[in-house]
């Protein structure tokens, strides 16, 4: 990530709160970072998993923040720090370029509705429309052609991207980030089979998304048939994601790409479910749960505990059974031997 300016490499330990090796050249100067097979000689990179060792130590990277108790000898200058991803992280936002300004106000071409309440400073973009009795909080970014439904709120320094649609009555909380394509209050998916079709029922509730969360690009949270669809406080929640209707996620917890909760599961505080992981209905996942990448969940689960597999299962009696899976070719050829053995013995006794 080149830049127009540059940090001497002293400058740069200080600011993650690092330590340069011994002998480090405090002259050099910094201009960006990269990741190790990309970095150029006044870049820095970082080494956040071991597995990258043998990469690291081909790298051109002028510096490295590493573990504070990383040993190995390596071309960069090692800058010893508690956590090099995140000190890499610090230094990707300190050498990015800033992010666009909005200017408060509304834009000539956004659609408002009667009796829209904004906040001191709030900013509303081009071809956004809100419907009648929407609130947007102080500082907040209302991104072009977003749809604020009738009666919804937004708190406050909150972002929404382009295209985020938020239904009517749904309710967002302060300093949410909602990206491009991101739906919430879409009609939960409720029907009865009745006189030979299936009946809509009617889904009533709201979709509702507590302080610090952020939800990424064209993922749906389904209002509640009744109630609400519960995001709870701090929640991430990456792309692609799928909530249904009156599911509770619990404080901190993280969903991962493309994964699918069914109504009315309760999600406890802290928990992952990583890429592709699909969720039965009416089921509860206790706090500090993990779920592995394409799993699938169709029982409760007891809360700190990693699941893997479809049905999942806690972690050890999951890879107890891969590894028996493993073993049946080797074990059908000994029984086939043994059946073969038998055979013959039983043939010369009868000779």
């Amino acid at each position: 990530m080149p830049t127009t300016f540059s940090i001497a490499l002293q400058e740069l330990a200080a600011l993650v709160g690092g330590q340069l090796s011994f002998g480090g050249d405090t002259s050099l100067r910094i201009s960006g970072v990269a990741s190790i097979a990309e970095a150029a000689a006044d870049e820095v990179t970082f080494l956040g998993n071991a597995k990258y060792l043998s990469e690291l130590r081909l790298s051109r990277a002028a510096a490295v923040l590493v573990p504070e108790d990383f040993s190995e000898a390596v071309p960069p200058v090692l800058v010893r720090v508690a956590n090099p991803s995140l000190a890499f992280a610090q230094l990707v936002e300190f050498f990015a370029p800033k992010p666009p300004v909005f200017v408060p106000g509304v834009h000539p071409t956004a659609v408002l509705g009667e009796g829209v309440h904004l906040g001191e400073g709030a900013s509303i973009q081009p071809f956004a429309v809100l419907e009648p009795g929407v609130v947007v909080g102080a500082g907040s970014v209302v991104g072009a052609h977003c749809y604020l439904g009738h009666n919804s709120k937004v708190g406050a320094h909150c972002l929404l991207h382009p295209r985020v649609t938020v239904a009517a009555r749904c309710v967002v909380g302060n300093r949410v980030i909602l990206h491009s394509g991101v739906v919430l209050g879409s009609d939960g998916f409720g029907f009865e089979w009745a006189g030979g079709r299936h009946v809509k029922i009617p889904q009533v509730g709201i979709v509702q998304v507590d302080d610090d969360v952020e939800i990424g690009a064209n993922t749906t949270v389904d209002r509640a048939r009744f109630g609400r669809t519960w995001i709870q406080e701090g929640c991430k929640i990456d792309n692609l994601v799928q909530i249904a209707h009156n599911v509770v996620v619990g404080k901190h917890t993280l969903l991962v790409a493309q994964a699918g909760i069914s109504g009315s599961t309760h999600l406890g505080e802290r928990v992952t479910l990583a890429g592709q992981v699909g969720v039965a209905g009416h089921l509860q996942i206790g706090d500090g749960v993990v779920v592995s990448a394409q799993s699938g969940v169709s029982k409760s689960l007891p809360g700190a505990a990693l699941y893997m597999g479809s049905p999942a299962l806690p972690a050890a009696e999951f890879r107890e059974q891969v590894a028996l899976v493993r073993r049946l070719g080797k074990l059908q050829e000994r029984v086939q031997r043994l059946e073969k053995a038998s055979q013959q013995s039983s043939g010369a006794a009868e000779a």
